[in-house]
C-alpha cells in the first residue's frame, strides 16, 4: 500500500499507525488508554478533512472536463471518479455503523464522553462473536471488497484486512496464529478498538485519493487542499524519571512535498530530517519541586515556521510533561545504621534509569570510596551520615545514616590450651602457656568482617601469693607468653593475675589501630 510519492499527511498517517500497533502489544494503564483515545481522535479529524478534500478532488475533475468541452473520454473519467467517491462513501458510512454498534455495546457515548475506555470483554463479544459471527468478519470482506474495486485504478492496493500470518507488518510468533479479528480485536480496549476502525478509514481514504488523483491527471486537473495547518508533538512517554532521555517528535499535521520548515525547540534552532520533515526532540529530564507522589510538572515549547503565499507563518505547541523522583534502592549487610571508621559498603541502585544510570557519590559525616558501578564505601567520621547519589550531573536524592560505636572485643585466656576458669581455678602445672585471644561482637562480625579483626598486642602477669608477687610482674608483647617460670615456683592456692594492656583492629583497608580498653584475669591456682 506505501507509495515512494506519499505525501507527508500520508507519512504522518503511517507513522500514527505504527504508533498504534506498538502500543497494542504493551500492558495497559490509563496513560496507554488515552494514548489510544489520543491517536483516534487525531485520525478522525485528519479522516474529516481528508474526505472534503476529495469533493473538491471530483469537482476539479468535473471542471477540467467542461474546459475540455466534454469529450466522451473525459466525461468516462468523471463517472468513474464519482462512483469511486460514492464507494468510498458506502465504505465509511459502513466502518462508522461498525463504530457506532461498538461505541453503544460498550455503554459510552458518540459525543466522545467515554466512561469505560477498557471494556475488552464487550469489545470481544461486539467483534468476535461467539462462532465467528461478530462485526469484525463482515467488515474484512467489505475492506477487501473495496481494495478490490479501488485496484483497477490503483493497480497496487492491497488488501486492506489481512489475517497476522500474511500480513508483512506482523512479525510476532505469538500473533501469527491470528485472523484479522482477532489480531485487530480480542483481548483489545474499545479505545484501542475504535482507533482501529479510525485507522481503516484512513486507508479507504488513501485509496481513495490516489484513485482520484490519477483520474484528474487523466483530465489535466490536479487540486491540493490544505483546510488548516497546526503543530503536533508525539512523545514515548509524558512522565520520564529524573536523569533520563525525554524523547518526542514535532511535526505538522499537514504539509506539502517541498515545503521547508524551520523548527526550534525552547527557543534554540532544531535539525529537521529533510526526508521525513520531523524535528527531533532528545533531552535529559531535570529534576523538580516534586511533589508528595514524588511527581513534578514541566513542559516544553516547539515552534514551526513556514513561508505560506509570501508570508511567514509560525505555529506554536507548548507540550506538558511529567518527571518523577527516581526511587533508590540501596543494599547492606547494615543499612539503618553505619559503624563509626569502618567501610560500610553500600550498593545503591535507580532501577528506573536503566543504562543510563551514571552514579557519583558525596557525603557529609563520611569519607567516599567509590567501587563499580553503584558500589560506594562509607568510613563514617561523625555521628550521621548523609550520602548523596547523582547520576549524570543530576541529583538524584539523599539518605541519612546513624552511625553505631564499634562495638569492643570480648578477651578470653587460654592456659595449656584451655579456656581459664576464674571461679573454679585451673592446675598450677597448665599455665606453662598463656594464650589471649580477642574476640569479636557476633553482630559486628557478621556485618563487617574485615573491621572485626582483632589481636592482644600487649599484657602483663603475676604469680601472687596473698597479696604479694612471687613472680612478675612479667612484660609480654604479643597474645602468647612463657610462664615455665611461675610452674616451677607456685603453691596450691597462688593466683595468676593477668592485665591486658594492648588490644588493637585490623581495619578493611589493613590499618592496625589501637582499641582503647583493658581487661584484667584472676585465675586461681590448684
Amino acid at each position: 500500500m506505501a507509495s515512494a510519492n506519499e505525501t507527508p499527511r500520508q507519512k504522518m498517517i503511517g507513522m500514527m499507525y505504527l504508533v498504534l500497533t506498538a502500543l497494542l502489544a504493551l500492558n495497559v494503564n490509563s496513560a496507554i488508554l488515552q494514548k489510544f483515545k489520543l491517536i483516534d481522535d487525531s485520525l478522525v479529524d485528519v479522516n474529516a478533512k481528508t474526505d472534503k478534500a476529495a469533493d473538491g478532488t471530483v469537482k476539479g475533475i468535473q471542471e477540467a472536463v467542461a474546459k475540455n468541452r466534454n469529450q466522451a473520454a473525459d466525461q468516462q473519467v468523471l463517472k468513474q471518479s464519482e462512483e469511486i467517491r460514492e464507494k468510498t462513501k458506502e465504505m465509511v458510512a459502513y466502518i462508522d455503523q461498525v463504530r457506532d454498534k461498538l461505541i453503544a455495546a460498550t455503554e459510552n457515548s458518540k459525543a466522545g464522553d467515554f466512561h469505560n475506555m477498557e471494556a475488552t470483554d464487550k469489545v470481544a463479544i461486539t467483534m468476535l462473536g461467539g462462532a465467528k459471527n461478530g462485526l469484525a468478519y463482515p467488515l474484512k470482506d467489505k475492506l477487501n471488497g473495496y481494495a478490490d474495486f479501488i485496484k483497477q485504478y490503483v493497480p497496487d492496493a492491497a488488501p486492506l484486512a489481512l489475517d497476522a500470518k500474511v500480513d508483512p507488518k506482523v512479525t510476532d510468533k505469538e500473533q501469527k496464529g491470528k485472523n484479522f479479528a482477532e489480531f485487530n480485536f480480542e483481548n483489545t480496549p474499545v479505545v484501542a478498538a475504535l482507533a482501529v476502525l479510525s485507522q481503516k478509514e484512513t486507508e479507504v481514504l488513501k485509496y481513495q485519493a490516489d484513485a482520484l488523483q490519477k483520474q484528474a491527471e487523466k483530465v489535466g486537473a490536479k487540486t491540493i487542499v490544505f483546510d488548516k495547518l497546526g503543530a503536533f508533538a508525539s512523545a514515548e512517554s509524558n512522565t520520564v524519571a529524573a536523569g533520563t532521555k525525554y524523547k518526542a517528535e514535532l511535526f505538522l499535521t499537514a504539509a506539502a512535498s517541498g515545503l521547508k520548515q524551520n523548527m526550534t525547540y525552547n527557543g534554540s534552532p532544531l535539525s529537521v530530517d529533510p526526508k521525513s520533515n520531523h524535528g527531533k526532540i532528545e533531552f535529559t529530564a531535570r529534576p523538580g519541586n516534586f511533589d508528595a507522589a514524588g511527581n513534578a510538572k514541566a513542559s516544553w515549547t516547539g515552534t514551526i515556521k513556514i513561508n505560506q503565499n509570501g508570508r511567514d507563518t509560525t505555529f506554536r505547541v507548548t507540550v506538558p510533561y511529567t518527571v518523577t523522583k527516581p526511587v533508590m534502592q540501596i543494599q547492606s549487610a547494615s543499612v539503618q545504621a553505619l559503624y563509626y571508621r569502618c567501610g560500610n559498603k553500600l550498593s545503591v541502585q535507580v532501577p528506573a534509569l536503566g543504562a543510563q544510570y551514571q552514579p557519583s557519590f558525596s557525603a557529609s559525616g563520611a569519607s567516599v570510596i567509590t567501587g563499580q558501578k553503584g558500589e560506594v564505601t562509607l568510613v563514617p567520621n561523625a555521628r550521621e551520615v548523609t550520602l548523596n547519589v547523582s547520576s549524570g550531573g543530576n541529583a538524584i536524592g539523599s539518605q541519612n545514616f546513624k552511625v553505631r560505636p564499634i562495638p569492643n572485643p570480648t578477651i578470653d585466656c587460654y592456659v595449656g590450651g584451655q579456656k581459664a576458669n576464674e571461679k573454679q581455678g585451673t592446675p598450677g602445672t597448665a599455665i606453662r602457656t598463656i594464650t589471649l585471644k580477642a574476640v569479636p561482637d557476633p553482630g559486628f562480625a557478621t556485618f563487617l568482617p574485615e573491621d572485626a579483626r582483632y589481636r592482644v598486642s600487649r599484657f602483663t602477669a603475676v604469680l601472687a601469693r596473698g597479696k604479694r608477687p612471687v613472680i612478675g610482674p612479667k612484660t609480654i608483647n604479643g597474645a602468647q607468653g612463657d610462664m615455665s617460670d611461675m610452674v616451677n615456683a607456685y603453691k596450691e592456692g597462688d593466683r595468676l593475675y593477668i592485665e591486658v594492656l594492648g588490644v588493637q583492629r585490623n581495619n578493611f583497608q589493613g590499618q592496625v589501630e589501637d582499641v582503647n580498653m583493658t581487661r584484667t584475669f584472676n585465675i586461681p591456682l590448684q
